[in-house]
């Protein structure tokens, strides 16, 4: 079932998208952002093991729908050639950052596995400061003081 999505030319199953509102409102609500030319990554784990995509292609930036679909295949492409490369586990949530800057899928798969792994790191960072002090385990010095 889950697998590359780089060997499949049409490829982008429901597996690997992010569908339901509730997935995305914890992705804004949760998740950490890393901002790009072309593109804003929101990262937040999905405990699936597999890396899904959810898009946001504003109408305000995008008047019409022609231009937001263009921009959101080309999003999808860049999402579908990258696949490999990007965090495991994760929900991204990718959001077309310029007003009228057409995505170029070269410099926009760069972008997004660059800022994938940064938003990523961000949330991970984030998930070890919310932990309490005391179910953090103990490190390397504290055991060796306690002999």
């Amino acid at each position: 079932m889950v697998g590359s999505l780089r060997n499949k030319p049409n490829g982008f199953p429901p597996w690997a998208r992010v569908r339901h509102q509730r997935d995305f409102d914890r992705a804004w609500r949760e998740g950490r952002r890393a901002r790009g030319s072309q593109i804003v990554v929101i990262a937040v784990d999905n405990q699936m093991g597999i890396t899904r995509l959810g898009l946001s292609v504003g109408k305000k930036i995008w008047r019409g729908a022609v231009q937001r679909n263009h921009v959101k295949r080309i999003m999808r492409e860049g999402f579908r050639l990258s696949y490999d490369q990007l965090p495991k586990g994760v929900d991204l949530v990718l959001i077309a950052a310029k007003p009228k800057l057409r995505p170029q899928l070269a410099s926009l798969q760069e972008e997004l596995v660059h800022l994938s792994h940064k938003a990523h790191r961000r949330y991970r960072k984030a998930q070890v400061a919310a932990l309490p002090v005391n179910s953090l385990p103990p490190s390397p010095e504290s055991q060796g003081e306690s002999s």
